[in-house]
């Protein structure tokens, strides 16, 4: 998932960038309201976590900007003010949720989890399709109950297609949401990882998850069977 963190203090940017990419994020930057405004526009994120008191524009007049020009990914403000109004403030701006420094990478994560859990229509970490089961917080898959072994990329590339289960989405998507800018970013990379999915998600071919959209890209297909979680 491509995540935009906001954040002016560089140690916890550093932070935040080294925890959450060791935890499977894409991560970009910005260390102002400025640079985070533009980037929020001009490119596409899954998740953006922001902070409050950033210098040139503050973090809720970003949020009020983009939800403005409905720019829609979920966003998690950060406040180092524990006052109910800053909290309120920020969610009637258009935040999802909010987070008040200081605070533990794994509740960041598991927060972020949440929103996309949300954002995708199911309540529960884990996220069930007939046989086959995602775990987000675990980061685990099972096929009738027995474990999957999935490479880290093959992992994010399942998540992905599953987050935005029955939309199509291109290898050009799948790359720039999902691999670091050192990734080899060859489409055939990506055809071997949706192949070796295949193979380990369908071994017996009745379950075809994953449907190749000619021209287009990719779509996950099987239909959720906990809508409520």
């Amino acid at each position: 998932m491509k995540l935009l963190i906001v954040e002016d203090d560089p140690d916890l940017r550093r932070q935040l960038k080294t925890g959450l990419t060791e935890r499977g994020f894409t991560i970009e930057e910005a260390e102002d309201g400025e640079e985070a405004l533009y980037l929020g526009r001009e490119y596409p994120y899954d998740l953006a976590v922001v902070d409050i008191g950033l210098p040139k524009l503050s973090g809720i007049e970003v949020v009020r900007r983009w939800r403005s020009e409905e720019r829609n990914f979920p966003v998690l403000i950060l406040t180092a003010r524990g006052g109910w109004q800053d909290k309120v403030e920020g969610l009637e701006a258009g935040a999802d949720d909010y987070l008040v420094k200081p605070f533990h990478v794994e509740e960041l994560v598991a927060r972020l989890n949440a929103l996309l859990r949300r954002a995708a229509g199911h309540a529960s970490p884990k996220m069930v399709f007939g046989p086959l089961t995602l775990d987000t917080t675990a980061r685990t898959v099972t096929l009738n109950g027995e474990a999957v072994k999935l490479t880290s990329y093959e992992y994010r590339t399942l998540e992905y297609l599953v987050v935005n289960a029955g939309k199509t989405i291109s290898k050009a998507e799948l790359t720039e949401h999902l691999y670091h800018q050192d990734f080899d970013r060859d489409s055939n990379v990506l055809e071997v990882f949706i192949r070796r999915l295949r193979q380990k998600l369908d071994p017996d071919q009745t379950l075809q998850p994953i449907e190749t959209v000619r021209g287009l890209g990719y779509r996950f297909v099987l239909q959720a069977s906990d809508n409520a979680g």
